[in-house]
């Protein structure tokens, strides 16, 4: 690998920090009268183009930098495209401003869908009307996953991709492998602190039965956020089959300091072609938490090792 990783800063957009909430963040405002994001009025057809994840002549509207030249076709070094999976609460745009351009430049094919999202329910940021997603059932948001992956080997010919999700988008896959066919079309499956196992959202899940309204509330508005919390039927199912499917190699990037996805151990997965590593392993000043991790050069060159293990480098930190 030529490009050394920290060439590449991780500059992280105050309003993705601030105004893209995260799960505990939005249960948070709700329970200290906070507001949740806005809901914005946008024109038809714009927030159509904004949103769209299943057309190529779609998806080059608001697509990070490098991500969704449906004109790539994947080289002999890096065969398998990459396809980046947002968290909740988040779009492709945002979540992927560091790391798209990053893979692009190292010369991967490179495509990010928006999934999850509600007409009319966007963002501004960077003078564009930005889609909310990652609310919709997790079931639902795993089966547009699936078929975004078969417009991107349609469209490049591969016969597989390679998976990167941060949070709710690095646990999509896991479903998705496991129960909507994509075994056979995934090479490699690296999350960023997934939520694998659920989460308790630091605790504040156990006060759902004590907050029935603020709870409705939150589900309603967010059914991917329930399906997310420790127990739910969704991640019940996840569990009733191991960890992973074999033939998928799989690698689980999470930071210590995760105040989402909680326990942040229990990202981890268990099978013999698993990679478990903490950033702060190789990083122990490493300060990047749940949101900055997608932005984190200690995290984002793990990444590219797991994509390319034959020319990994030595983790530092960033």
């Amino acid at each position: 690998m030529r490009t050394p990783l920290l060439r590449f800063s991780a500059r992280l957009p105050l309003r993705r920090l601030f105004g893209t909430l995260t799960p505990a963040f939005l249960a948070a405002a709700l329970l200290t009268g906070g507001t949740a994001p806005a809901h914005a009025a946008v024109p038809a057809a714009e927030s159509a183009a904004a949103t769209s994840s299943t057309a190529p002549d779609g998806d080059s509207v608001a697509s990070p930098p490098g991500a969704n030249d449906w004109n790539c076709r994947p080289s002999a070094a890096h065969p398998d495209p990459v396809v980046l999976v947002h968290g909740t609460f988040a779009n492709r745009y945002e979540n992927w401003l560091t790391l798209s351009p990053l893979l692009k430049s190292l010369g991967y094919c490179v495509f990010a869908l928006d999934y999850g999202t509600v007409p009319g329910i966007t963002s501004s940021g960077s003078g564009l009307l930005l889609p909310i997603g990652g609310l919709g059932p997790a079931a639902d948001s795993a089966a547009q996953l699936s078929r975004f992956v078969d417009l991107v080997r349609s469209a490049t010919g591969a016969a597989k991709v390679d998976l990167v999700g941060h949070s709710q988008g690095g646990m999509l896959p896991n479903y998705y492998v496991k129960f909507l066919g994509g075994a056979a079309k995934v090479g490699k499956v690296i999350g960023l602190a997934p939520s694998n196992h659920g989460t308790t959202l630091d605790g504040i899940a156990n006060l759902a039965p004590y907050l029935p309204r603020v709870t409705e509330l939150i589900y309603t508005s967010c059914p991917g956020c329930r399906d997310q919390v420790v127990n739910s039927a969704f991640n019940q199912k996840l569990a009733s089959v191991p960890d992973t499917v074999p033939g998928v190699q799989y690698t689980v990037i999470m930071t210590a300091l995760d105040e989402v996805v909680t326990p942040y151990r229990t990202q981890r997965l268990s099978g013999s072609n698993v990679t478990n590593v903490t950033i702060q392993d190789s990083c122990p000043i490493d300060l990047a938490e749940h949101v900055l991790i997608a932005f984190d050069p200690t995290a984002l060159h793990y990444v590219v090792n797991a994509l390319d293990p034959a020319h990994a480098t030595p983790v530092f930190c960033g």
